[in-house]
């Protein structure tokens, strides 16, 4: 989705993509919490898909606050590190904001239509959809397909954001050396990437994504590639480090550091981690439950763990006990080759951590 104004020129494919074809090189860039995370991928025709660059670089605390960005000179400067450690030469980029930040709405309209008149009707009965003024907001919309409600008709998804969220996301960018050519919503990057999560040949069903992150837990439930049920919850690693600070004294970049590579007292593991891994499996159980409430047709085949402490040790173990589901890790580069400038064992540690900057790398072959 690329938010500028609304014009067929700013469509969004937001079902497919299409490998094989030459396209300008596009970074996929998240933004999250506590790390800018950078993914560059390339594909020849009739070879596979390649990682040429990544890299992922911590933010200043408080840069960005409830996935808004508080800081956008940091935040900026932060993008222009993760680009200098990729070694990446690509200065056009896809970018994304969070579900919590977008209002998304599925109308009926004409099929007669052209792309124009849907742009032209939209805006004169946005006082419909969208509780703001249009002068606020950024609009796009993409046509999904016929609508159930009647052969003439055909389904449009609307989706809106502030135009804070999108401003200032194109500011950080700039500020990094970077355009942004697209940008995208959280929750439809995730569904791309899940192509991704699981290993070739393996059937999806409905498969729930939960990303772990700084401050939230989101829930993402998938079946047949498309989202059914997003759910967000006030739980995340910040967590989790800041009780590693409080604990032994140290600032969160020690903490963030001992956590990801080893090296705290004993007493970790009984005391902080192992409690934390259990209220994060009791959060995820609590939001299969409320899609279960909400949808009883169908029931979870698999769950995959994504975000930056998605792979502490022995976590899916304790979340397919506890919830009775088998559950992975995500690592969804394995079936990937490498550049010869990235490393495998450290793509490998950070993999969890990424597939939303995957799945916006990906729009470089819509």
């Amino acid at each position: 989705m690329c938010m500028g104004s609304i014009t067929p020129t700013h469509r969004m494919p937001l079902k497919t993509f299409t490998f094989g074809r030459r396209q300008p090189a596009l970074l996929g860039l998240d933004i999250g919490s506590t790390a800018i995370k950078l993914v560059e991928l390339s594909q020849a025709p009739g070879a596979g898909i390649r990682v040429e660059n990544y890299a992922l670089e911590p933010l200043p605390p408080g840069a960005v606050v409830e996935k808004k960005i508080a800081n956008v000179q940091a935040v900026g400067e932060t993008i222009k590190r993760a680009v200098t450690r990729s070694g990446t030469k690509t200065k056009r980029a896809a970018t994304a904001v969070p579900g919590s930040a977008v209002i998304t709405k599925v109308i009926a309209m004409a099929a007669t239509l052209s792309d124009a008149e849907i742009q032209a009707q939209i805006r004169l009965e946005s006082d419909q959809y969208i509780p703001y003024p249009i002068e606020e907001v950024n609009l796009d919309f993409d046509v999904l397909g016929p609508s159930a409600s009647g052969s003439h008709l055909v389904d449009v998804l609307l989706v809106a954001s502030h135009r804070e969220n999108v401003d200032d996301r194109v500011a950080a960018l700039e500020i990094g050396g970077l355009t942004a050519a697209v940008i995208d919503v959280e929750a439809y990057t995730m569904e791309s990437a899940s192509r991704l999560l699981l290993g070739a040949g393996e059937e999806q069903g409905v498969l729930a994504i939960a990303d772990i992150g700084a401050t939230t837990a989101t829930l993402h439930v998938l079946h047949a590639n498309h989202t059914v049920y997003t759910r967000e919850q006030r739980f995340g690693s910040l967590q989790l480090i800041e009780e590693v600070q409080r604990r032994y004294h140290m600032d969160r970049a020690e903490a963030l550091r001992r956590v990801i590579e080893g090296g705290l007292p004993d007493s970790y593991t009984s005391e902080i981690l192992e409690p934390f891994k259990e209220a994060l499996a009791q959060q995820i159980g609590r939001a299969l439950q409320f899609f279960y409430s909400a949808d009883t047709s169908n029931r979870v085949d698999r769950i995959i763990l994504v975000g930056g402490m998605a792979g502490i040790r022995g976590l899916d173990q304790l979340v397919e006990e506890r919830l009775g589901t088998a559950t992975v890790v995500a690592d969804p580069f394995t079936h990937m080759s490498l550049a010869s400038r990235v490393r495998s064992s450290t793509l490998q540690r950070d993999a969890p951590a990424m597939p939303i900057a995957l799945g916006l790398a990906l729009r470089g072959f819509d």
